[in-house]
């Protein structure tokens, strides 16, 4: 049976995966460098592994809420879509589930439309967890390819 390996975080008050092979790494929040006129949901650059990558706030994709910056509990989520490297801004990033395809139920389309970037959801006993496409996410975000463009620039 094929499992489906899942870094589980918190966004709001709903719980989110993103497969492992999009994952680079979990970092603490550190200082986030400011970019003047970017999108909204981006809140600047952090140096990881003296790579700039663009740090977006998830709650604020989501929900259209600023993350909460001074919670101990805030972590960044580093992953890789196939055209960018990005730091989300999480909520308690510490768990790693297994999920077996029975357990990972599609979406219905319609209901879904404005998330494309939503792949599944577990269904766990006790638990939802939505699963979540890098590369649909960060492709569906308005104003990604400035982001891009000033990352390529300030290399």
């Amino acid at each position: 049976m094929e499992l489906t390996k899942v870094v589980v975080f918190q966004a709001g008050t709903e719980e989110y995966g993103i497969p492992i092979d999009h994952v680079i790494s979990i970092e603490r929040l550190e200082e986030i460098n400011n970019i003047p006129n970017m999108p909204d949901y981006m809140k600047g650059v952090v140096k990881v592994r003296g790579e700039l990558i663009p740090v977006l706030d998830t709650n604020k994709i989501l929900y259209r809420t600023d993350s909460d910056l001074s919670q101990h509990s805030t972590k960044l989520i580093v992953i890789q879509s196939d055209s960018l490297s990005a730091a989300l801004i999480v909520k308690d990033a510490k768990e790693i589930l297994d999920i077996s395809a029975d357990e990972l139920k599609s979406i219905a389309v319609g209901a879904f439309q404005a998330t494309k970037y939503f792949s599944a959801v577990a269904s766990l006993p006790d638990r939802l967890i939505t699963i979540i496409d890098p590369n649909l996410l960060l492709n569906s975000l308005e104003g990604i390819a400035m982001i891009k463009e000033e990352i390529v620039s300030h290399h």
